[in-house]
């Protein structure tokens, strides 16, 4: 399984930008994406993750502000950020795994077996 990962850059406070996360090399069955983030000092965290079903969930850090979706025709996962913050500012990266995992552990680091190579969100006046 491959993931290419496009979008990200620099926005000013209260801007938004859309990531997004293009796999290939999977063939349906169960399956769970997320994207993480991972500050400069600090543990890389979840933000959102979605189910195949299309169930969601999201951080209570971006709640509200944060959309992931996924395209099946296209085979692309997306996050899209309103209303960034500076505190936003990270490497963004996505993920799949093909293992059942629970709504519970969906935004857990050490659920995900395959992750793109990472894209750089900065926001800042």
């Amino acid at each position: 399984v491959r993931l290419v990962q496009s979008g990200g850059g620099s926005v000013q406070p209260g801007g938004s930008l859309r990531l997004s996360c293009e796999a290939s090399g999977y063939h349906g069955g169960s399956n769970f994406w997320a994207w993480f983030r991972q500050a400069p000092g600090k543990e890389r965290e979840g933000v959102a993750a979605i189910r195949s079903d299309g169930d969601t969930t999201t951080a209570d850090s971006v709640k509200g502000r944060f959309t992931i979706s996924k395209d099946h025709s296209r085979n692309t996962l997306y996050l899209q950020m309103n209303s960034l913050k500076p505190e936003d500012s990270a490497m963004y990266y996505c993920a799949a795994t093909f293992s059942r995992v629970s709504m519970l552990s969906l935004l857990k680091t050490q659920e995900y077996q395959h992750w793109g190579q990472g894209t750089q969100v900065t926001v800042s006046s």
